[in-house]
């Protein structure tokens, strides 16, 4: 059977499964926002793929979007930030968020855990999403309690300031060697401890634990898994299913095998 075989009976079996699962879970990263156009930091396409257009302070920018190094120069931190919010301004939900969006209302149990800060799931119309990594648009107050969120930041001044107290305000995302939102991980060990009859991950090369252990756990408990990704990650011998397409081809195809 050719590729081109295989992914569309691959295709037709977890549009089985899914026709049937009471409990989905869809874990999604960077290659879910790249089909709406949004650059990742490193891989294909990304921001700071060439070094000689690399950050001009001559450290990696995961340096540069760290928490330490925010705390010492937000400045500079804020003005990498900025270049990302640049390059995803605009961009609009695709096909996969839209899909994953509508199964809400078939799937008695649907909820989407994303590791991306753009906040198309909600966009989408997605109602259970957990942001694992935060959202670009909210931003908070380093010192108090100030709460609030933008379209974009092209009104924002350079280095934003609370009105209320004037400390320094900082988009509502996890920089590097920070930890997880508190409120993000009590949602997703709370449905992780439910558990879930299908889980999906989609457009991650699934670099942490939080990505493969519900992968895990459902092969544990005789659930199916499915990976959506072109290319082959820590996950892939783990699946029951591989689909080797982008995310919004693959979730086209699944919403139309579904249809039918």
């Amino acid at each position: 059977m050719s590729e081109t075989g295989e992914l569309a009976a691959a295709i037709e079996e977890v549009a089985a499964l899914l026709g049937r699962a009471e409990s989905v879970l869809f874990i999604t990263g960077a290659g879910v926002s790249a089909d709406s156009g949004l650059p990742t930091y490193r891989g294909v396409g990304g921001l700071y793929n060439d070094e000689d257009a690399g950050p001009e302070e001559g450290l990696p920018i995961e340096v540069l979007l760290s928490g330490p190094f925010f705390q010492r120069d937000p400045a500079t931190t804020w003005k990498y930030i900025r270049q990302i919010e640049e390059a995803c301004r605009g961009a609009q939900p695709n096909p996969a968020h839209a899909v994953m969006a509508a199964l809400e209302g078939r799937v008695d149990r649907l909820w989407v855990m994303t590791q991306n800060v753009d906040g198309l799931h909600t966009a989408a119309g997605s109602q259970n999403v957990i942001e694992l990594h935060g959202n670009i648009h909210r931003l908070r107050c380093t010192a108090c309690d100030y709460r609030t969120s933008v379209r974009d930041y092209s009104a924002l001044a350079p280095l934003p300031r609370c009105p209320d107290c004037r400390a320094v305000v900082r988009p509502d995302v996890v920089l590097f060697e920070e930890m997880l939102p508190e409120a993000a991980v009590a949602a997703m060990l709370r449905e992780r401890a439910r558990g879930f009859e299908l889980v999906f991950t989609v457009g991650t090369s699934s670099p942490f634990p939080y990505v493969t252990d519900p992968v895990i756990q459902a092969r544990r408990r005789g659930g199916a898994s499915v990976e959506i990704n072109p290319d082959r990650t820590r996950v892939s011998d783990l699946v029951t299913h591989k689909l080797s397409a982008g995310a919004a081809d693959a979730m086209t195809r699944l919403a139309a095998a579904l249809r039918r």
